[in-house]
């Protein structure tokens, strides 16, 4: 149970950003990250969805919010000049 909680604070603490841009950095393995900015879409009980736009080039991202926890993407909203990380 303390996981399912600890996944409920995550999805809490993005709610409040969803249309707000953000910067995201994802491991996928094998020595490949990558790092996009686009908006925050929509939370959902399970993912979270992440929009790129730039030009020519369009994507929607989904992520879990175990992702978040274990790490495996990082996230970080611009506010004003200072930047803030969700995270635990």
């Amino acid at each position: 149970m303390v996981a399912k909680d600890v996944l409920c604070e995550i999805r809490k603490k993005l709610e409040p950003h969803v249309g707000e841009k953000i910067k995201l950095r994802a491991n996928r393995g094998r020595r490949k990250t990558y790092e996009k900015e686009g908006i925050l879409e929509s939370t959902y009980p399970s993912i979270f969805v992440v929009r790129i736009d730039e030009p020519n080039y369009f994507q929607r991202l989904s992520f879990s919010y175990a992702d978040v926890l274990t790490e495996t993407v990082e996230l970080s909203f611009s506010e004003d000049s200072r930047r803030r990380s969700v995270g635990l």
